[in-house]
């Protein structure tokens, strides 16, 4: 009994000690709470319920594949007419320069890669080396079909063991633009049909890494070949994109 008396006696002295928040509040701001919910009652908190909703959908990993809508900026009176002109030399001009650009640096590449690929096959050495000249010409040729001037900034990467090299990847031609410049050798998804042959084949001669992410086993093998690739001195540098997928200009993806 005297053990019941003394908790129920701290009990209370706990109570009184307790700070009153009505106390604090004006009488007008408390109100007993409805019995019912009215359509008014939730009118109150459905701003709350949509930015609850706004901040789920528009995390900031989505963020970073939203493409910004174009802004118009010629429709007035003197920038229309140009842009028609614009227009006509672009897809009259321009277009089918770089499509016939593009064509014949694919039959070009393909009359001299394949029979360096076959002929060759028991020189490794000579054959590879031809390959890459002829990887690095091809996307020199998709450099130029975009009329694309690119300035390269540092020294140049060379052939030389424990070497990896790290860039954003912004958009699928991030490995074309360096690729023409030097030889690299990337961590690339495996696909099938024809992107398939052409990592194979082509891709293959300047010693790019597949995997399959499906595949658990991949990570082992990846790191096993990465571990492997550094340590070649003939191996052309490695190319990392950390971020694993494309994303806009405006933010960068990362992972740990």
């Amino acid at each position: 009994m005297a053990r019941l008396d003394s908790s129920s006696s701290s009990t209370s002295d706990i109570d009184l000690d307790r700070p009153n928040i009505e106390e604090y509040l004006p009488s007008e701001s408390i109100s007993e709470s409805p019995k019912r919910l009215h359509l008014k009652d939730l009118l109150n908190i459905s701003p709350a319920l949509a930015e609850a909703a706004g901040a789920i959908i528009d995390d900031s990993f989505t963020r970073c594949f939203k493409s910004n809508p174009p802004e118009p900026w010629n429709w007035n009176i003197y920038l229309f007419p140009l842009w028609c002109l614009g227009v006509v030399v672009r897809y009259g001009i321009l277009f089918p320069t770089r499509v016939f650009i593009l064509a014949a640096g694919w039959i070009l590449f393909f009359s001299a890669f394949f029979p360096v690929h076959f002929l060759l096959a028991g020189h490794n050495k000579w054959r590879r080396k031809i390959e890459r000249k002829l990887v690095e010409m091809m996307c020199s040729i998709f450099v130029a079909s975009w009329t694309g001037v690119v300035r390269y900034h540092g020294p140049r990467p060379s052939m030389r063991p424990q070497q990896v090299f790290v860039a954003n990847h912004t958009s699928m031609i991030d490995f074309i633009i360096l690729e023409q410049m030097t030889a690299f050798a990337v961590i690339m998804q495996k696909h099938p049909g024809w992107v398939g042959f052409i990592q194979k084949t082509i891709l293959e001669s300047v010693g790019c890494i597949w995997f399959n992410r499906t595949e658990s086993k991949d990570r082992e093998i990846v790191a096993r070949k990465l571990r492997e690739h550094t340590q070649g001195v003939d191996n052309n540098p490695l190319l990392i994109f950390p971020e694993g997928t494309c994303v806009n200009n405006q933010y960068t993806h990362s992972r740990s």
